[in-house]
């Protein structure tokens, strides 16, 4: 199931071996998975994963996705803190409502947390500020960020530099799915620009699982005519990842399920790669992969 490879007449079809879901985002779907087979509900707190084939897989398993605002109606009942993890209040709501919490965040985001909570310690007594590389509105920043009442300054690019007061000490830390070059090149910028660069303090909290693919799938990308890459619209890793496998490879196609290939994307196409984002299960890569290989032997009508 890792690696496949369907030896056609006219192309042959693999599948990255390395590419699907990351260490977090398989715990968190093993911990569903374990609890329907003890229960016939359960309620996930936010999407279990930024994929909508594999939600709705679970959810024919009896899995339903609630937001914060309908905790009240779940008494009793017991709800999925996904990969991406929640703030302190999340849990403390849950225990008042009598909700049975399957906490699934992912170890590197819990890890990460008590980090934001140990840099706000150091940085309270002398005036400092912690400073989190991270999108914005991504749960798991809304996570981090939440971890403590202080503020937590959160940049996405360069241009943000400008939010942080550079005469006072910062501590700067990563959401885990962040581009490490990224976050040594702004860590350098936040250097040259303060009073004194022995104020910045940098810690490097990205996820080598998450952040290795990108070289990896570079290079996978270069080796075939066409890449297929399968992710979830939703999926913010999945965006970065294409992006990667385009800039390899210009003939690469972006689906979230094999019913959105197009024929005369492999017209004279001799091999083609299946690569996916960290919330791509490898049964869709694999789906994927098939619907090719009956393209590639003219199976399906062009």
């Amino acid at each position: 199931m890792n690696s496949h490879t369907n030896d056609l007449a006219a192309m042959t079809v693999e599948i990255d071996a390395a590419s699907g879901f990351c260490f977090g985002v398989e715990r968190a779907i093993s911990r569903a998975e374990e609890a329907l087979r003890e229960q016939p509900e359960i309620f996930s707190l936010g999407d279990i994963v930024h994929n909508r084939i594999e939600v709705q897989r679970l959810e024919r398993l009896g899995m339903r996705t609630v937001t914060h605002e309908q905790m009240p109606r779940l008494a009793g009942r017991s709800l999925l803190i996904r990969a991406h993890g929640e703030p302190p209040a999340t849990y403390r709501r849950a225990e008042e409502l009598g909700i049975r919490i399957i906490d699934a965040t992912c170890p590197v985001v819990a890890k990460l947390q008590d980090r934001v909570v140990r840099a706000h310690r150091k940085m309270t007594p002398v005036g400092g500020q912690v400073v989190l590389l991270g999108k914005r509105n991504h749960a798991e920043v809304i996570g981090l960020t939440n971890q403590v009442a202080s503020p937590t300054i959160v940049i996405e690019r360069e241009e943000e530099l400008d939010k942080i007061d550079f005469t006072r000490p910062v501590f700067f830390l990563s959401q885990t799915t962040q581009s490490i070059a990224l976050f040594h090149r702004l860590a350098e910028r936040m250097r040259e620009r303060a009073a004194d660069p022995g104020l910045i303090t940098a810690h490097d909290t990205i996820c080598r699982q998450v952040a290795n693919r990108e070289t990896h799938l570079e290079a996978f990308a270069r080796r075939f005519d066409a890449i297929v890459f399968v992710c979830g619209r939703k999926s913010s890793n999945g965006k970065v990842l294409f992006e990667v496998c385009r800039g390899a490879n210009p003939r690469s196609y972006n689906v979230e399920e094999a019913a959105e290939l197009l024929p005369e994307w492999f017209e004279g196409v001799r091999s083609v790669g299946i690569c996916g984002a960290t919330s791509t299960p490898k049964w869709l890569m694999q789906e994927v992969a098939d619907a090719v290989g009956r393209l590639g032997r003219a199976e399906l009508p062009r």
